[in-house]
């Protein structure tokens, strides 16, 4: 009997380290889908401040030329 009871806490320690593995893989997706909003959210803010770049330097342009 001894010997069962010691190839349950192996087991147990198996059982116990793999769902702490599937645990840390969970959290890691949820951090990457954030990384992922953020930088589209990045991009979506550079690209307005690019196309308001655009808009002054033509609107500069044009008060040049008059």
């Amino acid at each position: 009997m001894p010997g069962l009871e010691l190839a349950e806490v192996i087991l147990a320690v198996i059982v116990g380290t793999l769902a702490a593995i599937v645990y840390s893989l969970r959290v890691l997706i949820m951090l990457e889908r954030r990384v992922a909003s953020m930088e589209m959210n990045i991009q979506r803010l550079t690209s307005k401040v690019l196309h308001e770049e655009v808009v002054i330097e033509r609107l500069l342009k044009g008060k040049k030329k008059k």
